[in-house]
């Protein structure tokens, strides 16, 4: 054992229930919408407001999974864990080799889009310089510890919510002005037959899943949780419901003060060129520099999520513990862990394109929320024998249906690239577990 780092890790428990809620909304975001809202309006035929409404459905019951796992096991692993204990070990490396692909697309997406905003605004500094400077930014943050990455956060969610809440107000004074307040209720912003397709709204569903993906981060928090079992579950509900009211609200007022979607210039800025049309150049410049401060929050969070992700995988050898499984004995992070990431950020950013990353995020959350409904039902129906039929088998086996629904929605690519990774995992786990002769190195420990 060295004395900067421990291969028996204990996380520091400081976190209350206020910051687990700060920590879920920064990882989302109040803004969460605005870098993917024209990606999804184009893709679902104008019925961005609708995805997201039928994409809260899924995140609703999968939270409330997410919830009761988190109070039956309250363990840095979150999906890896819950599945591992509620249906198998071999089923829980799965899971967590899927949420994998998960944590590390979330600092990966915010890195790029920051990237790119900044790229088209300032071209002198080239897109990789951004992506370096972005990166060193989070890495260096999540480095000193979760209480520091916690001050940031309180910072950070106070200028998005005020940022949230001035994007509405502009964009009602924008839709009064021109229609009066009847024009405030347009039943086509949420669903027009002219465009409506049930295959284009559930893909737009599976991309607008992203502004909820997140909520599950605040269960890797687990262990940094003052009260997990009293907490956690609270925690993670509050979020996904606060973060359902904020994208529904700012996707229908975005679709009334724009609704002929086929006229973005860029579908990817759309937002962007939303925000000159409601207040302006200095609404642009202030939405410009929110983009930027949205995309750098989740990227920290998703990374300070990721890398007790890997923690909890790695203290239990199932990925390599030396790497993964140790602590920076001063900080209290996974400095291993946190480092990978940021190199798995720098190398993603040179490769892979937005709109598939956006889709391969949702690959490896819907592949694990499907696993965490499951394990449920295997631990609290089976398992204990709790015989609650709603609570414990009905609602988490729609959630998920739902999830699998949404899941077999995505694009073509981004399930060919999603299924090259499992197989990967699925090799992986052959190899570990010598031909699927022996079970996982933790069952042996």
């Amino acid at each position: 054992m060295s004395v900067v780092e421990t291969i028996q890790p204990s996380l520091a428990r400081v976190l209350s229930r206020r910051d687990l809620i700060v920590y879920g909304l920064v990882i989302l975001t109040p803004t969460a919408p605005y870098p993917v809202y024209g990606v999804i309006q184009q893709t679902s035929g104008g019925h961005a407001t609708l995805c997201y409404l039928v994409a809260m459905v899924a995140m609703l019951f999968t939270a409330a999974s997410y919830a009761r796992m988190s109070v039956a096991f309250p363990m840095a692993g979150s999906t890896y864990t819950y599945v591992q204990r509620g249906i198998s070990a071999e089923f829980g490396f799965l899971a967590g080799w899927a949420m994998m692909l998960d944590y590390f697309l979330i600092p990966l997406l915010s890195v790029v889009y920051s990237a790119l905003t900044m790229a088209r605004l300032f071209p002198q500094v080239p897109y990789l310089g951004w992506v370096l400077i972005f990166t060193a930014g989070i890495t260096w943050v999540n480095l000193r510890g979760i209480r520091y990455t916690m001050r940031a956060n309180t910072v950070l969610i106070l200028i998005l919510s005020i940022a949230a809440a001035l994007f509405a107000v502009l964009a009602i004074r924008a839709i009064v002005s021109s229609g009066g307040w009847s024009a405030l209720w347009a039943p086509e912003a949420i669903f027009n037959p002219g465009s409506f397709s049930l295959r284009t709204l559930m893909l737009g569903a599976g991309i607008s899943a992203l502004s909820y993906i997140g909520f599950d981060a605040v269960t890797t928090l687990a262990e940094d949780a003052r009260e997990p079992g009293r907490d956690m579950g609270f925690a993670t509900i509050t979020v996904c419901l606060l973060q359902a009211a904020i994208c529904a609200v700012t996707v229908y007022l975005a679709s009334i003060v724009w609704p002929d979607f086929r006229s973005f210039p860029e579908a990817e800025t759309a937002i962007l060129d939303l925000g000159l049309r409601i207040g302006g150049q200095p609404f642009f410049l202030w939405l410009t520099f929110v983009l930027l401060v949205a995309g750098l929050a989740s990227a920290m969070t998703g990374q300070a999520g990721a890398s007790r992700l890997l923690l909890g995988m790695g203290r239990d050898g199932v990925i390599p513990r030396k790497l993964f499984g140790t602590l920076d004995a001063v900080h209290s992070s996974p400095r291993r862990g946190i480092w990978f990431l940021a190199a798995i950020t720098m190398a993603g950013s040179l490769l892979a394109q937005f709109q598939l990353i956006v889709e391969l995020l949702n690959f490896g959350a819907f592949a694990g929320f499907i696993l965490v409904n499951l394990s449920v039902i295997g631990h609290y129906f089976f398992r204990l024998n709790q015989k609650a039929v709603w609570k414990n088998l009905v609602a988490p086996a729609l959630g998920a249906l739902v999830c699998a629904y949404l899941w077999l929605s995505l694009s073509p690519n981004a399930k060919l690239v999603g299924a090259i990774w499992m197989t990967l995992g699925i090799v992986y786990l052959a190899f570990l577990t010598r031909g699927f002769r022996v079970a996982p190195r933790e069952m042996s420990l």
